[in-house]
């Protein structure tokens, strides 16, 4: 008995890595972040055409906004607003499974900041970025 529970404290002790202050791993392969990640893939190219058309846009914050849609009719508005409501959650999730798969909730936010910033740097020239203030700007 003695030796069960002494196994089951070492089995419920926490396993993470020294994530603050270390390098988030954004290309880890575990199968959450895979499966996530191949969810995003597969949208993607529903999306670019409102990136191209200045529809939607990157947010502060690396989820997908809504930036203008008056050019839009009410089906194509409609099927706007479900990508990007298929796509934050992803996203979300993305950042989570990284998060937990090199350290767990402490990773979270240098998981977001570097999932943000490699989202900022992958993104087309002409698309649409807000900044902190929330002014949007075309990517040079």
């Amino acid at each position: 008995m003695k030796r069960f529970l002494l196994l089951l404290a070492f089995l419920s002790l926490p396993v993470f890595a020294a994530c603050p202050g270390e390098p988030i791993n954004l290309d880890i392969g575990t199968p959450p972040v895979v499966v996530v990640k191949h969810s995003l893939a597969q949208r993607a190219s529903r999306l670019v055409r409102f990136y191209d058309a200045g529809i939607i846009g990157l947010g502060y914050d690396g989820m997908v906004k809504m930036r203008d849609a008056s050019r839009l009719t009410l089906p194509q508005r409609q099927i706007a607003e479900k990508l990007i409501d298929n796509e934050n959650p992803d996203r979300n999730s993305l950042i989570y499974a990284l998060a937990e798969a090199q350290g767990g909730q402490v990773c979270e936010p240098a998981a977001r900041a570097a999932q943000v910033k490699r989202w900022k740097e992958q993104f087309h020239s002409g698309w649409w970025i807000e900044d902190a203030p929330g002014k949007w700007s075309i990517k040079p």
